[in-house]
């Protein structure tokens, strides 16, 4: 009888897709751990949360990209790192598991909900693999060691670290498909690139994955059209929006709970999360499927706020915003503030400050500023080179942090008729005033 590390299905899967054309699974491994109700629950977390309420097509899930990122490393291991003398195939299995399990973790509109609950969606997938899940029934019929051994890899800690960089580095499998998927279910131009070519030229070295020097260019389009996307889609102000009311719901609901809030609809499935003593179970339990039937429910609950908000989210009634870096005008924003409270407008959950951030690609060695390994080159001489030191493009962008400040809020607040004029004007004032 063939190992079950080695099983093949008696006939290969194929799930067609929209990015990779088709995602092949051959092996009985990967096949079980797809069917695990673990993996099965990723269908109900969106792959890019509150961002469907801007670009309508977005309503793919973090189920397609695992399959995605899968697929990637598959044709990797198969078709461009097979037989060669850096890469150890008996590390293949290994790798493809890491690859379809590692957004396992990943809660309801995944950013909002860590933010309130202070939760990480990186330790939920470490505690479900090692659990008692289904996941990891199937990983031990490979061997007891074996869940252990792909948490290592999707938590960087494995010892080889080229294993490692295959699904997380600064050109990984998961980049190279949610950059992609991403583009194609919101519609926008800007995450296509030549991942075929990448492919071709990608070659497995001690400890690092490196691209032969005639691959340059389509690694520049790579990261340009990482760049465009976090620009134009990941940052957008509108879901972002959408985003701060998600957070702003949840933070409310968590503060009528500690104040001993008598809930039309409980949040029963919120109470581990309020109370701090959260169990596997309790997290699996929790999709987006699920929070939403909360807030349509709490659209007639009968606490105001949690009632507003929770109805804005639902019809998509979203905050206006402006661009405002309290760090730099916070007397402006201080005085924003005030008048808010003075028109009787509560500002925890009426007016707040978002920043968001991105390092287009950072150069630095992992263990310095950084644990994802910077891109490197092999040059005709056999040399490895890092890629900013040999692309004029690169170069320009390498270690330039992007930054993005916004103040949200209410824009009906100016449409009411009881608003004593002066405050209206004032605020129309501090909106309307450009730095």
């Amino acid at each position: 009888m063939v190992e079950y590390a080695k099983r093949k299905l008696a006939e290969e899967k194929v799930f067609k897709d929209p990015v990779h054309r088709y995602v092949h699974v051959r092996d009985q491994v990967i096949w079980d751990l797809i069917g695990t109700k673990e993996f099965q629950r990723l269908r109900r977390i969106r792959q890019l949360g509150t961002t469907y309420l801007v670009f309508h097509g977005a309503e793919h899930s973090r189920f397609n990209h695992s399959l995605g990122v899968y697929e990637v490393v598959r044709r990797i291991v198969d078709d461009v790192f097979h037989g060669r003398s850096d890469w150890n195939d008996d590390e293949r299995l290994l790798v493809l598991c890491a690859a379809l399990l590692h957004d396992l973790g990943h809660g309801p509109f995944s950013h909002a909900f860590e933010n309130v609950f202070k939760t990480d969606h990186e330790y939920f997938t470490r505690q479900i693999l090692l659990g008692e899940t289904e996941v990891n029934t199937v990983l031990k019929r490979v061997s007891e060691d074996f869940p252990e051994k792909v948490a290592q890899v999707i938590e960087k800690t494995y010892e080889n670290q080229l294993v490692v960089s295959l699904i997380s580095s600064q050109i990984d499998a998961d980049r190279m498909d949610y950059l992609q998927r991403d583009a194609y279910y919101t519609g926008v131009s800007y995450g296509h690139f030549d991942m075929e070519r990448i492919l071709r030229v990608m070659r497995p070295r001690k400890g690092k994955v490196v691209i032969k020097s005639s691959g340059m260019h389509a690694v520049e389009d790579y990261i340009m059209s990482r760049y465009q996307m976090y620009l134009q889609v990941y940052f957008h102000p509108v879901s972002r929006s959408a985003e701060v009311l998600l957070n702003n719901i949840l933070k409310r609901t968590k503060h009528l709970y500690e104040q001993g809030y008598q809930f039309t609809v409980e949040p029963v499935h919120f109470k581990s999360f309020f109370e701090n003593n959260i169990t596997v179970e309790d997290y699996l339990e929790l999709d987006e499927y699920l929070l939403i039937t909360y807030f349509k429910l709490w659209m007639k609950e009968k606490d105001p706020i949690l009632q507003d908000l929770s109805t804005r989210f639902v019809t998509r009634k979203l905050f206006e915003y402006i661009n405002l870096n309290p760090e730099e005008e916070m007397e402006r924003f201080e005085k924003l503030k005030n008048l808010f409270q003075q028109a009787g407008i509560e500002t925890e959950y009426y007016i707040y400050h978002d920043c968001t951030s991105d390092l287009p690609y950072d150069y630095y060695e992992p263990d310095e500023e950084t644990n994802r390994m910077p891109i490197f080159l092999e040059m005709p001489n056999g040399e490895i080179r890092e890629l900013s030191k040999e692309s004029y493009i690169v170069d320009a962008i390498a270690g330039r942090m992007k930054k993005d400040h916004k103040v949200y809020y209410p824009k009906e607040v100016l449409m009411d008729s009881t608003l004593d004029q002066y405050l209206k004007v004032e605020i129309e004032k501090l909106l309307n005033e450009t730095k």
